[in-house]
Formats: structure tokens, C-alpha cells, sequence
């Protein structure tokens, strides 16, 4: 596909199956930040029951840590973070009912095959362009492990943010796919 989607967060999971690596969307909506030290709070609310932060069920996942909003911003720099470190992690939270996460990088075959299972999405963003992503974010607030500073988990307000997707729940992977294309001896 080549035009860019406009996708809202909370309808990105049911518009998942019409997704294909390598399409380009612009993702408006509340995403919610969470990275290392987040997720594993995360899963230790899960594993004892607890309340958790946000609502797993369709949400979407930034892996970022966003720098303090400068004065006049919503946010300061924030530019997601290498999503390998979460892998750990993200085959449990998608059987929760995760729709998406976004990041940066491959994904390792367990969660590959978790996206495809749950009929989600993997979204990679411009690595090294947190200034500029900052400029598609619109709200900021903390909801959840204030003490962790930037790796708290937060409620953001997207306005058409720039993704591509990486993974999606047919199995296309964009960096399995690309290599492919790329290694081809004419």
C-alpha cells in the first residue's frame, strides 16, 4: 500500500488484519509509554492480580522515555527506544489484549508469532528523531511509577505521529522482508 493511513490508537488493533508491513500510517489517539523498568512492575502487578496502570485491551505501547516537556510543550524529546528489551515481555501482554507497540528494531520469532496470534501490530518510528516526534505529541501526563522519572508510564496525545509497520499479523516483517529484497543478486 502506498498512501499513508490515518489511524486512531483505539481502532489500530481492529484495522490490525488491513495492515501490512511497510504501510505508512499516521497514529492520533492515547498511546501509553512503558519501557524496562516499567514493564517489569507491570508484570509483577499482573502476576500478583493487581490493578494495572492503563487498560491492556486494545491499547498501544510507545517505547520511549520521553525527556521533561520544555516550557510551552506538551513533551521534550521523545524518540522510541530498542524494542528487543521489551520481547521478554510482549508475548504476555498481547495475549492480554495489547493491540500495538511501537519502537524501534527487530522483534524477536516469539513475539512475531504473539502478534500474529493476537492479530496485532508491530510499529517502528524514526529512531533519532525524538525533537521531531515530539512535535506530534500533543498531551503528556503520568500516570503510573512516578519514581522511575522517565520510564514512568505515561498517557500521551498523538496527532498524526509517522510509523511504519514492522510486524504485522499475517507474519510480514519488514527487516525479514527488506534483507531479502536487498540480498538478491541481480
Amino acid at each position: 500500500m502506498s498512501d499513508i493511513l490515518e489511524i486512531n490508537a483505539k481502532d489500530l488493533k481492529a484495522k490490525a488484519a488491513q495492515l501490512r508491513a511497510g504501510d505508512k500510517i499516521l497514529l492520533s489517539g492515547v498511546v501509553y509509554t512503558s519501557r524496562d523498568a516499567a514493564h517489569k512492575r507491570i508484570m509483577a502487578l499482573i502476576e500478583k492480580g493487581e490493578k494495572l496502570p492503563y487498560d491492556m485491551e486494545n491499547a498501544v505501547i510507545y517505547y520511549a522515555g520521553p525527556t521533561p516537556a520544555p516550557e510551552g510543550k506538551a513533551i521534550g524529546s521523545c524518540g522510541p527506544t530498542t524494542s528487543g528489551r521489551m520481547d521478554k515481555f510482549a508475548p504476555k501482554l498481547l495475549d492480554m489484549g495489547l493491540g500495538a507497540m511501537i519502537g524501534k528494531g527487530e522483534r524477536s520469532q516469539e513475539v512475531c508469532e504473539a502478534i500474529c496470534r493476537n492479530k496485532a501490530v508491530y510499529l517502528c518510528a524514526i529512531g533519532g528523531a525524538g525533537a521531531l516526534a515530539s512535535k506530534c505529541i500533543t498531551g503528556c501526563k503520568v500516570i503510573a511509577f512516578d519514581d522511575l522519572g522517565c520510564e514512568s508510564v505515561k498517557e500521551l496525545t498523538f496527532d498524526k505521529f509517522p510509523l511504519v509497520v514492522a510486524n504485522d499479523c499475517m507474519g510480514g516483517d519488514i527487516f525479514k522482508d527488506g534483507r531479502a529484497q536487498f540480498s538478491r543478486i541481480d
